[in-house]
C-alpha cells in the first residue's frame, strides 16, 4: 500500500490506533455533496451521508487493525482518503495471520447488512418513507453504499480485499512468492477490465481506482521477484526458524543495530563481528518472528550465544 502520511492530519487515537485523514478528503467531500444536492430537501442530509460513508470505510480498517492484533501483528494506524481507508498492518508471515487479517475488513460489511436492513425494515413498518422521507433515503442511501463497497472490495483484485484474500489463500499452496506474483498478475488484467469500463462509463473515479491498483500491483510484482529470489538461497543447515519451520539462509543478511554493519549472525554466534555487541533473539527473514537462537537449533546441542539482529536489506 502506498504511504499517504503526506498531507494526512491525525483526528484521533482510539485502541491503540492512530487514525489520520488526508487533505483531499475535504475538496472530494465538496464535489460529492455538491453533485448530489437534490436527493434531500436540504444539503445537511448529504453532508451526513458522506459522513456516514466515512464511518463505513473507518469501521471496515478498524476490521483489518483488530483482526491483524489478534493474531499477534501489529496495526496502530489508519489513513482515510479520497478513495477510502488503508489500514497500515503487519500480521505475521503466515498465510493464516495474513488471511484473517484482510478477511476481517470485509467481514464487518456483512455484519452490517442485516443491521441496516432490519433498519429499513423498521422504518418502512413506521412509515418513515412519508413521515420522515429524508431519513428514509439517508438509511436506505448506507444501506447501498455498504452493499457496494463490499462487492467492489471483494472482487479478486489486488490490492483490493478480495485479491488479498486470493493471495492468502493461493499461499497454502504456493508459498509466500509465487502467490503475490499470481495475485499481483491477476490485479493488473483485473485493472485493465476495470480501464474499458472506465472509457465506457467516462468515469474519472474509476480511472483514479485503476492507476491506484496498478502501482501496487507493480509494487507487488517487484516484491514478489525479490522474495523469489531470497526463497533459492542456500540454506543454513542445523537451524529452523520455530514458526515457519525455514531454516536461515547463508550469508549476511542480517544488520547490526549499533554499527550499522551487515553480517551473518547465526556463524559469528550472534556477535556483531565489527563492533562485538551481543544480541538475544534472531529475526527470521522469511516470517519476521524473532526467537533466541536455541531455539533455532534443529538436532544439534543449542549455542552458548543467543542472536537478535534486523534484516539490514
Amino acid at each position: 500500500m502506498p504511504s499517504l502520511r503526506g498531507g494526512s492530519f491525525r483526528l484521533f487515537r482510539l485502541a491503540g490506533v492512530d487514525v489520520f485523514l488526508h487533505w483531499s478528503w475535504f475538496l472530494i467531500a465538496a464535489i460529492e455533496v455538491q453533485s448530489r444536492q437534490g436527493t434531500y430537501s436540504s444539503v445537511v442530509w448529504n453532508v451526513l451521508e458522506y459522513l456516514a460513508l466515512f464511518l463505513i470505510v473507518l469501521t471496515h480498517e478498524f476490521g483489518h487493525a483488530m483482526a491483524c492484533r489478534s493474531v499477534g501483528g501489529r496495526a496502530d494506524r489508519i489513513v482515510l482518503w479520497p478513495l477510502g481507508g488503508v489500514a497500515y498492518v503487519n500480521p505475521p508471515q503466515r498465510a493464516g495471520a495474513m488471511l484473517w487479517s484482510i478477511a476481517a475488513g470485509p467481514l464487518v460489511n456483512v455484519a452490517l447488512v442485516p443491521i441496516f436492513f432490519g433498519a429499513m425494515m423498521l422504518a418502512s413498518s413506521m412509515g418513515w418513507p412519508e413521515t420522515m422521507p429524508n431519513v428514509y433515503k439517508l438509511l436506505d442511501s448506507v444501506a447501498w453504499i455498504n452493499g457496494a463497497l463490499l462487492i467492489f472490495n471483494l472482487l479478486p483484485i489486488y490490492p483490493l480485499d478480495g485479491g488479498q484474500i486470493l493471495r492468502s489463500v493461493l499461499w497454502f499452496m504456493m508459498g509466500r512468492a509465487r502467490s503475490l506474483m499470481v495475485a499481483t498478475v491477476i490485479g493488473l488484467l483485473g485493472a485493465a477490465a476495470l480501464v474499458a469500463y472506465a472509457i465506457y462509463d467516462q468515469s474519472v473515479w474509476t480511472f483514479a481506482i485503476c492507476a491506484f491498483i496498478v502501482m501496487n500491483c507493480w509494487s507487488g510484482l517487484q516484491q514478489a521477484r525479490k522474495l523469489l529470489q531470497f526463497a533459492k538461497l542456500p540454506r543454513r543447515e542445523g537451524f529452523q526458524c520455530p514458526s515457519c519451520k525455514t531454516g536461515p539462509p547463508l550469508g549476511p543478511y542480517w544488520g547490526c543495530g549499533h554499527c550499522q554493519q551487515s553480517f551473518d549472525t547465526f556463524a559469528t554466534g550472534g556477535v556483531c563481528p565489527n563492533c562485538g555487541v551481543q544480541y538475544a533473539t534472531t529475526t527470521c527473514l522469511d516470517c519476521g518472528e524473532q526467537r533466541p537462537i536455541s531455539e533455532w537449533t534443529v538436532g544439534a546441542d543449542p549455542r552458548v550465544a543467543v542472536v537478535s539482529s534486523s534484516f539490514s536489506g
